[in-house]
């Protein structure tokens, strides 16, 4: 794999800090700004719609700039970001500086999704973006862990001073180490863009990116009371069963690269499947602290199995003018997925049937998006069969 490919991965890595390590804070930053803990649950919501909003607008804005410039430019903002975190006296100074943060996020891995697999062959397209994704979840299994430990010990501040420094890390090692040659992005009218966005398998692989990690996330978010209000841990022990879920998370990442690169339906397919059974299963071991810790790490590999698979999806469906767009939108899709599932945990902890409950209602979610997976394999063999001469080209 070229090393550039490794200089996007530590770029992913950073940025994934920023979206996870709030994970293992809520109760310091809860107590510290005297907010609920499902108010505190919101600062994952919030970077998520961020993401949203950003990722789309960014990508347009930017689309005629080299992407090495994007990708340096991007991560300026997100050392800000942080370091605005770092400083913000208040909940609402906190939430407008974790939105900034967020506004990197999806252009960032939405372009360097695009770099990726240009660096590479077609057979090994998925493998290089789940080698890029694998920063995501080194930041879950060094990042978030090590966030909890400093906010413990130092103080939640002290996290975000820490990514500020990995921000500029992370900037030096792409100013490096990504080439300039052949980084621009071709002028494509906005309205091909547009049309690319609007093909119905585009839409449907957006859904089941949001589908699937709203059942992710309404559990993950929640992981530090969970594992301290309900299966009784201490929270001394939170950052290394994190390091549990950051390990499955690399395996099920490079699993779900290399299944995809095999066969990529049956990769979208299967990984939906386990997910679903692995958050249903869940329900079972909340108040076991040997179960919960083998599936908090089962939850890591069947969350992020499912990642390549669904970048590679829409990239394949969104051949041609607008393929940057689609990319970005689909990790806006997964950070929308993260806020809504954030904010419906926090539905089911406050209003419903309570923290306990959180895994079976997350279960409901991956069901749903393995149902719209199913419906969009079915319409891409219907339009096989129904063209004359066509080449069945499904992935």
């Amino acid at each position: 794999m070229p090393i550039a490919l490794y200089a996007l991965t530590a770029g992913s890595f950073g940025i994934g800090c920023a979206e996870f390590v709030i994970m293992g804070l809520l109760l310091q930053v809860s107590a510290d700004l005297q907010v609920s803990i499902a108010a505190a649950g919101m600062l994952v919501s919030g970077y998520a719609l961020g993401v949203f909003a950003g990722a789309p607008v960014l990508t347009l804005l930017t689309r005629r700039m080299p992407r090495k410039a994007v990708l340096l430019s991007l991560m300026v903002i997100y050392t800000i970001g942080n370091a605005a975190c770092a400083l913000a006296p208040d909940y609402t100074t906190l939430m407008v500086a974790r939105v900034l943060t967020s506004l990197t996020h999806g252009t960032f891995f939405g372009v360097g999704a695009v770099v990726a697999t240009s660096l590479v062959p077609e057979a090994r397209k998925a493998s290089a973006i789940s080698i890029m994704f694998s920063g995501l979840t080194l930041a879950t299994l060094l990042g978030m862990p090590a966030g909890a430990w400093l906010g413990l010990h130092f103080g939640w501040r002290a996290t975000f001073w820490a990514m500020s420094v990995i921000g500029l890390v992370s900037l030096l090692v792409i100013a490096l180490l990504v080439a300039r040659s052949r980084d621009a992005a071709p002028a494509v009218p906005l309205r091909e863009e547009l049309r690319t966005m609007a093909r119905p398998q585009v839409l449907l692989g957006l859904a089941m990116t949001v589908l699937q990690s709203m059942g992710i996330f309404a559990v993950i978010t929640y992981v530090q009371p969970l594992l301290t209000r309900v299966t009784g841990y201490g929270e001394g022990a939170v950052s290394p069963i994190l390091l549990l879920f950051g390990a499955g998370m690399i395996v099920g990442n490079m699993l779900g690269g290399r299944f995809a690169d095999r066969s990529p339906v049956r990769a979208v397919l299967v990984s939906l499947g386990a997910l679903a059974v692995v958050l249903g299963l869940m329900t079972l071991a909340v108040p076991s602290r040997i179960g919960m810790v083998a599936f908090v790490g089962l939850l890591g590999v069947a969350a992020f199995a499912t990642v390549s698979p669904l970048q590679l999806r829409v990239l394949h469906h969104a051949r041609g003018p607008g393929q940057n767009l689609a990319s970005s939108f689909n990790i806006a899709a997964f950070n929308l997925g993260n806020g809504l599932g954030a904010w419906l945990g926090g539905q089911v902890i406050d209003h419903g049937p309570g923290l306990a409950s959180l895994p079976w209602v997350a279960a409901l979610l991956p069901l749903a998006a393995l149902a719209v997976a199913l419906y969009s394999v079915r319409l891409e063999s219907h339009a096989a069969r129904t063209a004359p001469g066509a080449v069945a080209n499904s992935c």
